[in-house]
């Protein structure tokens, strides 16, 4: 099944932009960000396991997503990319620049929202804990209704999807090779509870082509209230020159 999600085609954009989503996350997240952006058409990533992909098994891997969303993503190569990931969608977008890379195609540029640098590895194991304890970290983080993840259906439905997307972040290991070489933008929110400045600033290291570091007010899910905004720093990350 195609894996990108466009709510409106735009045969005349000169630029595309690719958005994952966070751990527990689909394509609708994504589903007004078009707005503001005449210039640009938005594709949203649908991880399998989930939504319109619900009968498909759950990604085994960061490595093997990246693999298969970078193969899906080549034919929509013929115009300048930009990958744009928000927390566990900033290394899934991350390592999709690096596969499309191993197949001769670039992307005008990457910015991961919301993450630590891919390279760093942090001692967490979240997707071990029980439902509860699952359910207490997405409050915590504010991405979802607490009452919501009270209801045992709700849980039913959701929860299975976010330990899946939290095992992909928790066990996945960073492989040293070149950098890229495109450019590399980090948001972050001034209060996340999750990620400081300082570690989103460590993405400089993952890249050659320059790097950009911009704090926007708000918490981990900053971007909920503020997509304007952060559509207009991805689109301000494109170097001027790209074709």
């Amino acid at each position: 099944m195609n894996p990108f999600h466009c709510y409106e085609v735009r045969p005349e954009a000169t630029l595309r932009v690719f958005c994952f989503p966070h751990a527990g996350g689909s394509a609708a997240y994504f589903r007004l960000w078009h707005r503001g952006s005449p210039g640009a058409e938005v594709r949203a990533v649908q991880y399998p396991g989930r939504a319109d992909r619900s009968g498909e098994p759950f990604a085994e891997s960061v490595a093997l997503l990246a693999k298969h969303l970078a193969e899906a993503m080549t034919p929509l190569l013929d115009r300048p990319a930009v990958l744009f990931g928000h927390s566990l969608g900033a290394l899934i977008a991350y390592e999709s620049a690096r596969e499309l890379r191993a197949r001769g195609r670039g992307v005008a540029a990457l910015v991961a929202s919301g993450r630590h640098a891919a390279h760093e590895r942090l001692a967490v194991s979240a997707h071990l804990g029980s439902d509860d304890e699952l359910a207490a970290e997405l409050g915590r983080l504010g991405g979802s209704d607490p009452e919501l993840l009270e209801d045992p259906v709700i849980r039913e439905l959701v929860l299975p999807a976010v330990r899946n997307d939290y095992r992909l972040e928790e066990t996945y290991r960073h492989r040293h090779d070149a950098p890229l070489d495109c450019p590399v933008l980090a948001l972050v929110g001034a209060d996340d509870p999750e990620v400081s400045a300082e570690q989103a600033a460590r993405w400089a290291e993952l890249t050659s082509g320059g790097f950009t570091l911009r704090t926007l007010p708000g918490d981990h899910f900053y971007l909920q209230d503020r997509r304007e905004d952060v559509m207009r720093a991805v689109l301000a990350a494109v170097p001027p020159s790209t074709p």
